[in-house]
């Protein structure tokens, strides 16, 4: 035991006292923080980024004419030119565009023609614009009260969820759920990879440069992994305590200083049970990491050099990269969902799965248990696995291991 807490004393120490790992601890806050500054400002200033077009309408439909009104940004020219004189001004302007509106055009698709590819923001208005013009000629042959529909369409339903528990009534908070899920999912993909990659490169290291001979000399293989994978798992655990402090009090400041929608978003976010999701976030994240650093120790005792280890690391990562792919995408619309909840339960998906779900208070007491039980039987098991190969690939030099000879080297004897 006693060398065991010695390398994960070492392997701690090394790291923690790296200028990186000093500048990274207070520089990701302060980034992070940053960049949801920017994209606000950026959100809101978007439409003085976008420059002015000058869109000119060819309508051989005479359907629409007069009828497209100007946008921010935004300006239409009926022109009765013909259509290749229109284009010819396209040369030397980036900033004008043509818009070829034929007879047929509810067969015949509508042409736009620009110098450049046009912006989503400019095609989209032209096309929602036209489709609201057809529509109301459409409803004025067929002799519909236009003025009535449009005014009733101004009746907008706005719809609050609420949430319903033991203790009352609540606001059920699900665009801050949905973030602070996705966020989690994020944070545990990155750092299960960030952090395994760092036990399989020191392994690497160690192996090439024949250091591990001497240190084998001295302690058990399945020492030096254990020590390893903690002593790394320990300097993750520091850099996150450090960003959730730093994180928490720029949240307070920044709740006291903000004003309008973002105060309104940080008093959200600050509604939710983060006790309880900070639990889940360290347990995940802690037996996650134990359990795919486990494998890339593995990985790095098979292999002599860095570049070797792509063969063996895409069948690891690959359940970890598709529940991360599903969990941006589709997993936080439906977190309750048979998929969701059974990726929340499988040890090498439940890291990021679970974090999706835990946020929007859907999962079950029974559900929680199952999972974090599989967890810890999850990391066991690799762990056992891992170490089994790890004895004996890490003084294997010269050899190119496939899937074939590792598991040869699981069934060596002792």
């Amino acid at each position: 035991m006693n060398k065991i807490l010695l390398i994960i004393q070492r392997e701690y120490v090394t790291r923690v006292r790296k200028k990186a790992f000093l500048v990274m601890m207070f520089a990701v806050p302060l980034l992070v923080a940053g960049m949801f500054k920017l994209i606000a400002y950026v959100a809101k200033d978007s439409d003085q980024i976008s420059k002015p077009q000058t869109v000119k309408v060819i309508d051989e439909s005479h359907q629409f004419e007069g009828k497209l009104k100007n946008a921010k940004n935004i300006q239409f020219v009926p022109t009765n030119e013909p259509l290749e004189q229109a284009k010819a001004g396209l040369k030397d302007n980036e900033d004008l565009s043509v818009l070829l509106i034929s007879k047929d055009y509810a067969h015949k698709p509508v042409q736009f023609f620009s110098k450049k590819k046009p912006s989503f923001t400019l095609t989209g208005e032209v096309e929602n614009q036209m489709n609201q013009i057809a529509s109301t000629n459409t409803m004025l042959a067929n002799h519909i009260d236009t003025a009535l529909i449009n005014k009733a369409q101004k009746n907008k339903v706005s719809v609050s969820a609420m949430e319903v528990t033991d203790a009352g009534t609540k606001d059920a908070d699900v665009g801050a759920s949905m973030g602070v899920g996705v966020a989690c999912a994020i944070l545990i993909y990155m750092s299960l990879f960030i952090y395994g990659a760092q036990v399989m490169r020191g392994v690497i290291e160690e192996k090439t440069s024949r250091i591990i001979e001497v240190i084998i000399s001295s302690v058990k293989p399945f020492q030096l992994m254990l020590g390893k994978i903690i002593g790394v798992g320990l300097v993750g655990l520091t850099q996150f305590g450090a960003w959730i402090i730093l994180s928490v009090l720029a949240t307070k400041i920044g709740g006291q200083h903000a004003s309008g929608g973002m105060a309104q978003f940080l008093v959200t976010l600050q509604n939710l049970p983060f006790g309880y999701i900070l639990f889940c976030f360290l347990f995940y994240f802690i037996t996650g990491y134990l359990l795919y650093s486990a494998l890339f120790a593995a990985v790095g005792s098979a292999v002599d050099s860095e570049t070797e280890t792509q063969q063996f690391m895409f069948p690891i990562t690959m359940p970890l990269l598709f529940t991360y792919l599903l969990s941006v995408t589709v997993l936080f619309r439906a977190p309750d969902s048979p998929l969701a909840v059974w990726l929340s339960m499988i040890p090498f998906t439940a890291p990021v799965a679970m974090m999706i779900r835990i946020p929007f208070g859907g999962v079950g007491p029974w559900e929680l248990a199952i999972s974090m039980t599989l967890m810890v039987v999850g990391f066991l098991f690799t762990t056992y696995v891992a170490a089994r190969i790890y004895r004996v690939g890490v003084l294997m030099y010269g050899k190119k291991a496939s899937f074939k000879e590792l598991a040869k080297w699981f069934f060596y004897k002792e």
